[in-house]
């Protein structure tokens, strides 16, 4: 399915974008990384959007499609991506991806209220799991006074905490404002969808370049800082042009647990560029696991579940159960 191979390379591309924004933060600061990231993200979206034709999808969006996707802009662009590099300068890309996953806990109550869906005892397991990954990595810190990477970088939880579930609080909303924007539209209404949230956090950047403290940061940025941030742009840019995509050929639930795989692939490009600058021990493997199992656990459909394992007859009744009643029978 093309919606899933989107998902896919969605999920690639962002795990690769958090490894990046973290080795740029090191030197650099977060605004940095919303000025050029928001920047770079509107030349590769204008870009991509003349090459596929969907300027002509202007047309055809409603205003309040507009409204919709431009929300997306502040919410995600802006507000959830500053609280994601927060989180990932604070405790590292590898440990605030599990943090970040309680983000899917918020799109499905949103969800259930405003999509009709219901919630199942595996969905239940599966939130369980999710909110007991980011405990595990907090035993690392039980019983230490400071907790360093091998580059010496101190790790600070609470700052990385807080902005992890700011970060979850953001990105939790986006798949259904995706969702009411994209109102049925395809692949190209995903395209202009996406171009339209970028601009809309590029207008917000410039706005907070009136701000004499945020312009002196962002014009204070050197070279060496300025190429991972660049990096982070385009791995970002295509990650959400992924999604955008995704969501227009596939629903939210064959979307939302592969672009979840994102954490996998945190860890692994940290590793790689990072990992003098990462804490990923035992505890931080534990936790990404308990994550990425509550994730399939939320998202898998019990029906299909229970068509495809043998199970005596009161585990598939069990399985089935849903709250509220009546929905999805």
């Amino acid at each position: 399915m093309l919606g899933a191979f989107f998902a896919l390379l969605s999920a690639a591309t962002f795990g690769l974008n958090i490894a990046t924004a973290r080795r740029g933060v090191i030197g650099g600061t977060v605004a940095q990384a919303i000025a050029v990231t928001n920047i770079f993200g509107v030349v590769l979206l204008a870009l991509v959007a003349l090459g596929f034709g969907a300027y002509g999808e202007f047309a055809a969006m409603s205003g309040e499609a507009f409204a919709w996707f431009a929300t997306i802009g502040v919410s995600h662009f802006v507000l959830g991506r500053y609280a994601t590099y927060r989180s990932a300068r604070a405790l590292g890309a590898a440990q605030s991806g599990p943090i970040q996953q309680v983000s899917l806990l918020l799109s499905l109550t949103l969800a259930l209220v405003f999509l009709g869906e219901s919630l199942t005892p595996l969905s239940a397991f599966g939130i369980a799991l999710i909110l007991l990954a980011p405990l595990v990595i907090l035993q690392r810190r039980k019983g230490k006074a400071e907790v360093r990477t091998r580059s010496g970088i101190k790790l600070n939880y609470v700052e990385g905490y807080f902005w992890g579930l700011v970060c979850a609080a953001a990105f939790g909303t986006t798949p259904l404002l995706v969702n009411f924007g994209l109102d049925g539209g395809g692949v190209h209404r995903g395209i202009a969808g996406s171009l339209v949230s970028y601009v809309s956090a590029a207008v917000t950047v410039v706005v907070l370049m009136a701000f004499p403290a945020f312009r002196a940061t962002v014009l204070a940025l050197d070279r060496s800082t300025a190429k991972w941030f660049a990096a982070t742009g385009v791995f970002v840019g295509l990650s959400q042009l992924f999604v955008f995509m995704a969501l227009s050929l596939a629903p939210v639930i064959v979307v939302q647990p592969i672009q979840r795989t994102a954490l996998l692939f945190r860890i692994g490009f940290s590793w790689l560029i990072n990992r003098d600058h990462e804490v990923i021990g035992l505890s931080v493997l534990v936790a990404v696991a308990l994550s990425m199992i509550g994730v399939m656990a939320v998202t898998i459909d019990s029906e299909t579940l229970v068509g495809l394992l043998p199970m005596p007859a009161w585990l598939a009744e069990f399985l089935l159960l849903q709250w509220p009643a009546g929905r999805g029978a």
